[in-house]
Parts: C-alpha cells; sequence; structure tokens
C-alpha cells in the first residue's frame, strides 16, 4: 500500500486532504507534528522522510493570511513559505519520493491580468504588491518543482488554487483570509446587535472561492494521473464581488444591519479568477456552492472556533 505524507495536515487544507484520504483503503497516511519534526530545519526533514520513507508527499504546510497578515509580516511570510518548500521537495528528492504536489496560489499572477487567469499568463507583469513576497516563495516552489522534474525525471505537480476557505480556516482578525474574516466579523456585529459595520475596500474587487474539500478532491483526482500538466489551476469557475459576499455571509449568520464599506483601505488585485479548464477536462467539478461552502464552515466555526476546540494553524 502507497504511503501518502501530507505535511500541513491541522491546517485549513491539509485536515480537507486528510478527510479524503484517511477513508480512502489504497493510501497509508503518514503526518507528523511540528515537534516530531520542525520543517524549517532541513536535517530534521531530511532525517525524518527517510525514516517514514513515502511514495507521496503533499506539501500543505505554510504561513498563510490575508491583507493585513501579509502587509504586517512580509519577512516571515516569504522566509517561512521558503524554507518549508526548499526542505520538503529537496527532501523528498534526497528520501526517493517521486510523486508530490506542491501548492501555488492565484497571488501569484500579476495585480492586473487577463482574465480568466491562464498559466501563460504567470511572470507577465507586477504582482500585487502586498502579497509579494508570500507570492514570490510559492514562485520558488513552482520552480523548485519543475528544476527536480527537468533534471532528476520526478513527478512534482504544483496546484494554483482559488481562495480556498472551508472548516479548519482561520478567524483571526489579523489571519484570516477574506471570507472567514468577513464571518466572524459579521457573526460578531449580528450577537452584539449592531445596526452598523465598517469593511475594508470598496467592496469591488471580484474573487474565486474554492471550497477546502472541493480541492482535496482535485488533488486525488491529479495523483490518479500520470501526466497532469504543472502548474495546474483548480477554481469554481465563478467569481464574487467582496460585496456580494458580505450580503451573503450576512444572510447566512443573520446580521440585518448596514454594511459600510472603507474605501481607504486596500482592495488588493481588482480580479482574480482562474481558468480551471484543464482539470475540469480531467473530470473534476466543484461539488459545493458558495452559499453551502458558508454554511458548512459557520456551522464549524461555531462548533470549534468559538469554543476553541478547533486548530486553524497551517
Amino acid at each position: 500500500m502507497p504511503r501518502l505524507y501530507v505535511a500541513g495536515h491541522t491546517g485549513l487544507v491539509g485536515s480537507a486532504l486528510m478527510r479524503r484520504f484517511s477513508k480512502e483503503p489504497t493510501w497509508s497516511v503518514v503526518t507528523a507534528t511540528r515537534a516530531e519534526v520542525d520543517l524549517t530545519r532541513q536535517e530534521a526533514v531530511e532525517t525524518w522522510l527517510p525514516r517514514v520513507h513515502p511514495d507521496v508527499v503533499i506539501i500543505a504546510a505554510g504561513r498563510v493570511g490575508g491583507i493585513e497578515a501579509n502587509r504586517r509580516y512580509p519577512a516571515e511570510f516569504i522566509y517561512e513559505n521558503l524554507i518549508m518548500e526548499m526542505n520538503l521537495i529537496h527532501g523528498a528528492w534526497k528520501a526517493g519520493v517521486k510523486r508530490l504536489l506542491n501548492f501555488g496560489s492565484s497571488c501569484m499572477y500579476p495585480k492586473r491580468c487577463p482574465q480568466p487567469m491562464r498559466a501563460e499568463h504567470l511572470m507577465t507583469g507586477p504582482m500585487e504588491p502586498t502579497s509579494e513576497p508570500y507570492a514570490m516563495a510559492k514562485w520558488a516552489g513552482l520552480s523548485l518543482c519543475d528544476s527536480y522534474n527537468r533534471q532528476y525525471g520526478t513527478r512534482y505537480v504544483t496546484v494554483i488554487p482559488a481562495t480556498v476557505y472551508g472548516p479548519g480556516d482561520s478567524f483571526d482578525p489579523e489571519d484570516a483570509h477574506v471570507l472567514s474574516a468577513l464571518l466572524r466579523k459579521l457573526y460578531e456585529a449580528a450577537e452584539q446587535g449592531r445596526g452598523e459595520v465598517t469593511l475594508w475596500g470598496s467592496g469591488q474587487a471580484r474573487r474565486e472561492f474554492l471550497f477546502t474539500d472541493d480541492l482535496a478532491e482535485a488533488c486525488a483526482l491529479l495523483l490518479d494521473h500520470d501526466e497532469a500538466a504543472s502548474p495546474i489551476n483548480v477554481g469554481s469557475g465563478a467569481s464574487w464581488t467582496i460585496r456580494e459576499l458580505a450580503d451573503l455571509i450576512a444572510e447566512v449568520v443573520g446580521f440585518r444591519g448596514t454594511v459600510r464599506w472603507d474605501a481607504s483601505r486596500p482592495d488588493g488585485a481588482p480580479e482574480k479568477r482562474l481558468d480551471s479548464s484543464l482539470i475540469q477536462a480531467m473530470g473534476w467539478r466543484p461539488r459545493t456552492n458558495l452559499r453551502g461552502g458558508i454554511e458548512q464552515t459557520y456551522r464549524w466555526f461555531l462548533e470549534h472556533e468559538l469554543s476553541g476546540a478547533g486548530d486553524a494553524t497551517s
């Protein structure tokens, strides 16, 4: 039975991968806590990987966050993501791992990119400045995978997902991505009976959202295909303005007040929508619509985040 190592198994994407692959009888899933192996330490990674000898590695570990976190901690975002990718990709090769899935990010595309965004648009223009350090780290991960494939004949694939959300997300006001940040803010406004809430930006930026369990299904499909393209986009195909997203979340959490927008705060890229035709041609389609995904995320938030029982680490 092949062994699958999921790095970052407690985070948003990692926990979805665990739900998907732990029920799959053809895989033996391997995980490790930070106490067992610190992914920022090359020696620790290169000692641990040969010992467990995985056949496939999925890199779901990394430092993630929204606009404010990226703005405040650019050094941490580029350093931590670079070093984890470097250690895991090089360590996997040294351990004889032939198959690996690495995650990029839609912020790797230019800030003013043609829509929908295709792989040939990468590196054709400046990236959104706030997320550039994170995006450059993700670019390095893509280049690492491609370099090892060319030189050593490995099959290391970089997946570029749309904005991922779902159970296990971070709802910390400083670190959260837009959907989970809005969910917490609007929930708290509803609970406190406030008649008004102010949100960042103009509300006009458009984003594409992908439920984390749908991404896990896409990863399972890619592991079944020997010649999957890299990088490969994975998205729903639909985009929403942040204003539309806020209205939908307000309905789900029961906020009936007025939403005001602070246009002095950054919007980020004006639009991010991926061309996911390649993976769709392989038979993948997202199963979860946005409202249904928000409702599942909200239930998880109520059951885990508020009680402190959840683990939303990266």
